[in-house]
């Protein structure tokens, strides 16, 4: 069965959006739509941008509300993640005041990817009520509606010293070679901070390629939910574990 592609862009600001057109550009040669995750802002360029790439056929997934303020306790990763550690009801709250911000730009989005890829349980309880149609996290694409889970890793450029780099450019490359030619859900994840670092770029771009050649057919996250197969197809692609939630 053929292998799935899913690319997605995080941190669109005005200091990165030279950095995520370029990468953008790169996606539109390649015929790869980008996954936006984008939380709500007041800046007209990064808001001009995004419009015109949804209207070029890249999806938006909301990605929180406000990073930096963190209910809850804080997760062993460096910074805190808003939605991690959220009870139902914060999390409902949250995400009315992000969706009513996204209206206010003229934006919509359906589906939500929690900063740092990590969502509570309560999030999730929340989304479905507010009519989300997916919920991406760190080790899976949830389908809101149907409750099917779809479990692949996203592969992103780990944080490290200068010294690893290059190995963690491998590494990635590599992860993104292995899920393609296995026919399963290859998810790549980029921080716009890292599309300034030449090494990580090209290693992104170097996954994308590998998955390619090995056959995946890129999609978004809104578009592979709809039909995980293919454009007439609702079945489940064989490369990627499916679990039904209780």
């Amino acid at each position: 069965m053929d292998a799935r592609l899913l690319v997605s862009l995080s941190g669109i600001r005005p200091g990165t959006l030279r950095d995520c057109a370029g990468l953008a550009t790169e996606l539109d040669r390649r015929k790869v739509p980008l996954s936006l995750l984008f939380a709500p802002t007041g800046e007209h360029a990064v808001l001009d941008w995004v419009r015109e790439r949804t209207r070029l056929g890249d999806s938006l997934l909301l990605h929180g509300y406000d990073h930096r303020v963190t209910p809850g306790h804080r997760i062993n990763l460096g910074r805190r993640a808003e939605f991690a550690a959220l009870p139902a009801h914060e999390a409902r709250l949250r995400l009315i005041a992000a969706t009513a911000a996204l209206d206010h730009a003229g934006l919509t989005a359906n589906g939500f990817a929690p900063p740092r890829w990590l969502g509570s349980r309560g999030t999730q309880q929340a989304l479905r009520e507010l009519g989300f149609r997916l919920c991406a996290d760190l080790v899976a694409v949830h389908d809101l509606r149907t409750s099917k889970v779809y479990r692949a890793r996203v592969q992103q450029f780990a944080a490290g010293g200068r010294h690893t780099e290059t190995v963690r450019c491998f590494a990635l490359v590599l992860a993104a070679a292995r899920a393609a030619r296995r026919g399963g859900l290859v998810r790549l994840g980029v921080a716009a901070s890292d599309l300034a670092k030449p090494g990580p770029r090209q290693a992104f771009l170097d996954a994308i390629d590998v998955a390619l050649e090995n056959g995946a057919a890129a999609a978004t996250y809104a578009t592979f939910v709809a039909s995980p197969r293919g454009a007439t197809s609702t079945s489940v692609p064989s490369g990627a574990r499916l679990v039904n939630n209780p």
